[in-house]
């Protein structure tokens, strides 16, 4: 069994990662930490915890109690694994960030989209980015890893295969997600609440949002990229737009797209629209792609469970890889339906 520890585990993606682990034959979480909830249950405050950590107490951050772990998950706040990784570095095995301190390769995008400096700028490189299936080579056996986010995830499984092909354009690529309020966060908010969310969606991040640069720096394309706030509770669907370059019909796109995925366990390549129920509860992303002949548009979509394959389980993923392990290792692949 390898040894884990989860710094920030309170939160929804901390949460997930325990779910996780707890599906997991070789991962055993020792510590959980979470500040705001320290000296509290885990399952006081997730009952769904209680069959498999009846008694897991959160903790405070201790760095002496992360010392000699096998792997360390950071599902922090964006912005506080700056301060966080450097004094782990040589004192864990492999670091799984699920935040976006360290996705971004070029330190000076960081106080254009995320309002301030990098703190550790020198560390970005070391860094792989996690999304196996476009950047596996440089996730085997790394020792930090980078875990993206949920939106760029989905457009990135989307977009990329196609931009690698060169059939579709780089340039005035449109990507429209939608999102269920988990992606938010546990923590309350006035635009997160049960009376302003429910029976409403929502635009928000209008040309500034910041996955912007993660999703251009995953494509290799030039992204405008507008997300959506729907009522539900899990799941992101997005919707991406751009022009061919040749001839292109939806079955080439879809052969493309059933080309780079052909071995991968978690890619699902169908003729029809995805749904995010389909993919509730797991790593996986459905995909369809149709090429529309009367405006000479490519229209990608691609459905993800925002809490699995756009945080936790991709980030386990990515460690069995670090680690060894079969990829497919402990990651549920079938949905709970209806």
């Amino acid at each position: 069994m390898k040894r884990v520890g989860i710094v920030g585990a309170s939160g929804y993606a901390g949460l997930e990662t325990l779910r996780m682990c707890a599906l997991h034959p070789e991962l055993e979480v020792v510590v959980a930490t979470g500040d705001s909830m320290a000296g509290n249950r885990a399952a006081g405050l997730y009952p769904s915890l209680e069959a498999a950590f009846p008694n897991l107490v959160f903790a405070e951050y201790d760095l002496d109690a992360l010392d000699g772990l096998d792997v360390v998950f950071l599902a922090m706040p964006h912005g506080a694994s700056q301060a966080v990784v450097p004094e782990l570095i040589d004192r864990v095995g492999v670091i799984c960030d699920l935040a976006a301190d360290f996705r971004l390769r070029d330190p000076e995008l960081y106080p254009r989209w995320y309002g301030e400096p990098h703190k550790a700028p020198e560390l970005l490189e070391q860094f792989a980015y996690g999304i196996p299936e476009l950047f596996r080579d440089s996730i085997v056996g790394s020792t930090k890893i980078a875990t993206p986010g949920c939106y760029p995830t989905a457009a990135a499984l989307a977009l990329t295969p196609l931009v690698r092909a060169g059939l579709i354009d780089t340039t005035g690529v449109i990507v429209d997600a939608s999102s269920g309020v988990s992606g938010a966060g546990r923590t309350l908010k006035a635009n997160t609440q049960f009376c302003t969310v429910d029976e409403d969606i929502t635009a928000y991040g209008l040309l500034d949002h910041r996955h912007t640069p993660e999703m251009e720096q995953a494509t290799g394309a030039q992204v405008l990229f507008t997300p959506h706030l729907v009522p539900t509770n899990r799941g992101i669907l997005a919707t991406c737009y751009a022009r061919p370059i040749g001839p292109v019909t939806s079955d080439s796109l879809l052969e493309a797209l059933a080309e780079a995925y052909r071995n991968d366990p978690f890619l699902v390549v169908r003729p029809t629209s995805p749904s995010t129920k389909a993919t509730l509860g797991t790593n996986c992303c459905h995909l369809t792609a149709r090429y529309d002949e009367r405006t000479g548009w490519v229209i990608v979509l691609s459905a993800i469970d925002n809490l699995v394959k756009g945080t936790a389980g991709q980030a386990v993923q990515c460690v069995n890889l670090a680690l060894g392990l079969p990829e497919t290792t402990g990651l549920p692949i079938l949905a709970a339906y209806p």
